[in-house]
């Protein structure tokens, strides 16, 4: 490598390349491997190792591990500096030499990139609400924007909530509002509202592996959720700095725009220019995901690029023309002038729009190759790839687990990839048609290479997506963006109306083969979810495949071979995986028996949300309502029964007489789901929520040991017994010890022992598994301070008898309203769907 090339590589490894033997008798001094082969692609690649290991891990890291990362770090940096010394004193083998330096940088910056994760968490780190509130809600208003069932949210920080001091108060809330609160105008960002409303933690997931929403907000320092069906009042006037002033010119920018084109035309072009979605209605990303068009509004590389190469080309070609008109300037270099220009005003695009995965990494590219001209130099893509994924992964290490990361870089990774092959056949292609086969060829490549990662994110497929890409993305390019740029910068002087009719045709066509594409008969077809290694499996098999043996000094063609028996074994562990027998939903309002005719619910209404969840998982397109009314379940509403395939007798106990069913239904070692909550509440006791207690604290038995008992738990509260067998005496049921055996003759699964686990999966061989045990012990599963269960507090008596002893942690001086049930269902179902991020919908759920 020449050392004046001006690479990272070229600059580190410099002394070495041309460094002589120290030693007559040491082997003739040659380059590096590494100053051979570009590594740098590999930096990102070790560093999301080391992230992704921290994210597995069932317990959180102690003091001990991220000293061994520390240690680590040191052990590698020290192996990369300190073995070309040794090989040219002959003490160590050139050969040898290069495959310890990769080594023990690979260590170091997978240690550090372990580091970093732990990092991140302890920055964001904020108080989780423990209990469900009912109270006067007060904060200022940072971002508005629209749920899973079109109702307007409100995100707001600065939170103050009755009666709880400022240390326990979550950072962040997000309300939805009803229609008392949606026909009062919202005020702009940085303005102080208050409401009287309610909340709760963010729930956890639909089913053990399902998408954990309580770990995206553990890092958006969202603590609590809930809804308003009041009026939302201005306490302050907005106030702010920069960034309370770009949220409102983006609220302002927004409004404008789609009051000037109008409908859902507006709505889009809105997303587009400034990153508002809140006026898009779900009808319209429906058809968007169905169409697989639902990325082009979510604010990514195609926008950025779309704008900053329209904005270079035009001022290039203005500055030119006016050089040329005037005679002055000549010689100057415009290029640099325009991707100046080009360059501020992608960066004021990325702050408008709020930021989002897709936007910084798209930003950091279009940087980086700006930049590249205004130094007069070149840039290499996946270099520049590799350099933004570095640099989101150092900032937003949790963004390894989102799928707009994952999709963004396997695209764009896919399109500098066929850049060369293009390259060399692009000069046989008749020069008209080129633009054509162009946009099929990137279209073809980056669903060739999202669709895996969507189909395992979104549990569904677009069939269509190549042909709508084909005629909606040239609208975007021609049309859409450019009529967005020109009405930017005319209305400062009024005249933007013209270019936003104009956008607005472009929108309205995109919107019209939306809705044509997504009505084919067959336009999307579902799957089911992955095992959780298959996506992990996938990202390294696409990674061997992408940079083979680059900077490894390893063959190419083996490494891409284990890439593709990487890969291979992925799509075998995705076809064999079986789903569970049975699902239990947190609420204990739902069940699902997996048939063969797909699974059947208990009932056709109740636990919406986790019902949609399990069917999407299951890849079956049936509704909640088609579920419920298939065979498999039997007997009256309150009291459902079904057999699993090991012959084992499942009953659904809900209503008022479910509490006097127990007794006759729990029998034979069978399952009895009961929607009772026996706990006693006393004056002032405040309720653990589920999201607070699932998977918290203590040893992994806490949780199960409230349904893994050999003869089901009668859960009662130590100390109040007595007023328990009043209760049941009073209403007329048996409270001998020969009833209170029968009842220890199921495993009973109610809300006690579902606040602890969270949802449940049972396999068809009988095995159990819960969130609980899919999510571990981490920050973000529940550990909340004021709501964390402690394995003390379950105490095993006499034969599997659990008695559960009063939780001090839950009690406070201050009385807290409880939700009521179908209130605090309304809360989470209407608010959990959609948490993905919006980024991240790109592959099609609907969120």
């Amino acid at each position: 490598m020449r050392s004046g090339s001006g690479t990272l590589t070229g600059v580190v490894l410099a002394p070495y390349a041309t460094r002589p033997r120290a030693q007559a008798a040491a082997p003739p001094a040659r380059p590096s491997a590494l100053a051979r082969a570009g590594w740098f692609p590999w930096l990102p690649v070790w560093l999301a190792f080391g992230i992704g290991l921290w994210f597995a891990l069932p317990v959180e890291p102690g003091p001990l591990a991220y000293a061994l990362a520390g240690v680590t770090v040191l052990g590698g940096l020290g192996a990369w500096w300190r073995v070309p010394r040794l090989a040219e004193s002959g003490a160590l083998p050139w050969a040898m030499s290069d495959g310890f330096r990769l080594a023990g940088l690979a260590l170091a910056v997978a240690a550090a990139g372990f580091a970093v994760a732990g990092i991140r968490s302890a920055q964001v780190a904020a108080p989780i609400l423990g209990w469900r509130y009912h109270g006067p809600i007060e904060g200022r208003l940072v971002e508005v924007d629209r749920s899973a069932r079109d109702r307007i949210r409100l995100t707001l920080d600065q939170v103050a909530l009755r009666d709880l001091a400022p240390s326990r108060t979550p950072r962040r809330v997000r309300l939805s509002l009803g229609e008392e609160g949606v026909a009062t105008p919202i005020p702009p960002p940085g303005t102080r509202v208050m409401t009287t409303g309610y909340l709760g933690p963010p729930p956890g997931p639909a089913a053990p592996g399902s998408f954990d929403f309580r770990r995206q907000a553990w890092f958006e320092g969202l603590g609590a959720i809930g809804y308003t069906r009041n009026p939302v009042m201005v306490a302050e006037p907005s106030v702010g700095g920069a960034q309370m002033w770009l949220q409102r010119l983006r609220q302002r920018m927004s409004l404008a725009m789609q009051q000037a084109i109008g409908g859902q035309e507006g709505a889009v072009a809105s997303a587009l220019m400034t990153g508002d979605r809140s006026g898009i209605a779900e009808a319209t990303n429906a058809v968007m995901r169905d169409a697989n068009l639902y990325h082009i509004v979510s604010i990514s590389g195609l926008h950025m690029s779309m704008l900053a190469g329209f904005i270079y080309g035009a001022l290039r070609i203005a500055l030119s023309a006016l050089s040329a008109a005037t005679g002055r300037g000549a010689g100057r270099p415009v290029h640099k002038l325009a991707a100046g220009v080009a360059l501020a005003a992608a960066a004021f695009y990325m702050a408008l729009s709020d930021g989002g995965v897709a936007t910084e990494r798209a930003f950091v590219m279009i940087a980086v190759m700006l930049g590249a001209i205004i130094v007069d130099r070149r840039a290499i893509s996946l270099r520049t790839v590799a350099l933004a994924a570095l640099i989101l992964l150092v900032l937003s290490p949790e963004a390894l687990t989102q799928p707009g990361f994952q999709m963004s870089f396997a695209a764009t990774v896919g399109l500098i990839l066929s850049a060369g092959p293009w390259s060399r056949v692009s000069p046989r292609v008749p020069r008209l048609l080129r633009p054509v086969a162009m946009l099929l060829l990137s279209s073809a490549v980056a669903g060739f290479a999202t669709a895996p990662l969507a189909a395992a994110h979104f549990n569904r497929m677009s069939e269509y997506g190549l042909l709508a890409n084909l005629l909606a993305v040239p609208l975007m390019g021609a049309v859409v963006m450019p009529g967005g740029v020109i009405a930017a910068l005319l209305a400062p002087v009024g005249f933007a109306q013209p270019a936003l009719w104009i956008m607005g045709i472009g929108t309205g066509l995109m919107l019209d083969i939306a809705r044509f594409i997504s009505g084919l008969h067959g336009a999307v077809s579902t799957v089911p979810s992955p095992p959780g290694a298959v996506i992990p499996l996938l990202g390294l098999g696409g990674v061997l495949l992408a940079l083979g043996g680059g900077g490894l000094g390893l063959p190419h063609g083996m490494v891409r071979g284990i890439g593709a028996a990487v890969l291979t074994l992925a799509m075998a562990l995705w076809l064999t995986a079986t789903r569970p027998a049975l699902l239990i939903a947190a609420e204990a309002d739902a069940v699902g028996l997996l048939t063969p005719a797909g699974r059947t619910m208990s009932k056709p209404k109740g636990g919406s949300f986790a019902v949609a969840t399990w069917l999407a998982e299951d890849g079956d397109i049936a509704s909640s309502e088609a579920a419920g009314n298939r065979a498999g379940w039997s007997g009256p509403a309150g009291v459902r029964t079904a057999q699993l395939p090991n012959g084992r007798t499942v009953v659904h106990l809900t209503g008022k007489g479910a509490e006097d069913a127990l007794a006759a239904t729990c029998k034979n070692g069978g399952v009895v789901v009961a929607a009772i909550d026996d706990r006693p509440r006393g004056s002032g006791e405040r309720v653990p929520s589920r999201g607070a207690a699932q998977g918290q604290g203590g040893s992994a038995g806490t949780a199960k040991a409230a349904i893994d008992w050999k003869s089901a738990a009668n859960v009662t509260r130590t100390g109040n017994k007595e007023g328990s067998n009043k209760e049941a005496r009073s209403r007329g049921r048996d409270t001998s010890a020969g009833a209170e055996k029968q009842i220890a003759d199921c495993q009973r699964i109610d809300l006690n022992s579902l606040r602890l686990t969270g949802a449940v999966a049972i396999s068809a061989d009988g095995s159990m598994r819960t969130v609980r045990d899919a999510a571990g012990d981490r920050p973000w599963s529940g550990r909340a301070k004021n709501a964390r269960p402690r394995f003390a507090d379950l105490q095993f008596r006499r034969g599997g008898r659990v008695q559960a002893t009063p939780d001090k942690t839950y009690s406070d001086s201050s009385t807290r309203k409880a939700i009521p049930r179908g209130q605090d269902q309304e809360a989470n179902g209407s608010l959990s769907p959609g948490q993905r991020g919006p980024d991240q919908q790109a592959g099609g759920r609907a969120e």
